[in-house]
């Protein structure tokens, strides 16, 4: 318990012009112990809550994604909801430019189920890639957790390295659906998969 309570004053105790260093603390944080045992897994959803409550800080999504200036940036999470308690309490009080975060937990997902950010945790790999599919395309920060080993994978997809969560990011998927992911995301990322425009831009 003590990580988690390290990891709580990390999230709450920068300001948002600190943020981008309680990514980066967050980043090296060590998960003790084997991933397998539930004390573990506790402290890595722990951890991977509090990745997906700072993302929203470093993505743009198109004014059409939301239908008002003030209505909320939606954090779904899709099927088995793997983090309790501790993805409300990082998002709790949060907001961006006016708006509030909302976190909705799904048993279906589609194109029309009003998804910012869209985590897809689990095993089943064959229905966490129809879920990518069927939002592909429309602005959604897709985020999944397949460790680095699924085929499909989303726009951010975390993974354990060296005992630590860590993500790769698929810039060209986030330019497919609309999304301009900040550098400083970006550098923070274990691989990045580059958008055609920065291709050819080296």
């Amino acid at each position: 318990m003590e990580l988690l309570r390290i990891l709580g004053r990390a999230i709450t105790r920068f300001n948002p012009r600190a943020d981008l260093a309680a990514l980066a603390f967050i980043c090296i944080v060590l998960i003790p112990g084997a991933i397998a045992t539930a004390h573990a897994q506790v402290q890595e959803y722990a951890l991977k809550a509090a990745f997906l409550s700072k993302f929203r800080l470093y993505v743009e999504w198109p004014s059409s994604a939301f239908s008002s200036p003030t209505s909320p940036l939606n954090l779904c999470v899709a099927g088995q909801d793997p983090f309790g308690e501790s993805l409300d309490k990082a998002v709790a009080g949060e907001g961006i430019n006016g708006r509030n975060v909302v976190i909705r937990r799904l048993k279906t997902v589609g194109r029309d189920s009003d998804c910012h950010i869209l985590y897809i945790g689990g095993s089943d790999a064959q229905r966490g890639a129809q879920i990518i599919e069927a939002v592909r395309g429309s602005s959604v920060l897709t985020v999944s957790d397949t460790g680095g080993s699924g085929s499909s994978t989303g726009i951010i997809d975390f993974v354990i390295k060296d005992n630590r969560v860590r993500f790769n990011i698929d810039d060209e998927a986030a330019a497919q659906n609309g999304l301009v992911i900040s550098s400083k995301l970006l550098n923070l990322a274990l691989n990045v998969k580059r958008r055609e425009s920065s291709k050819e831009g080296r």
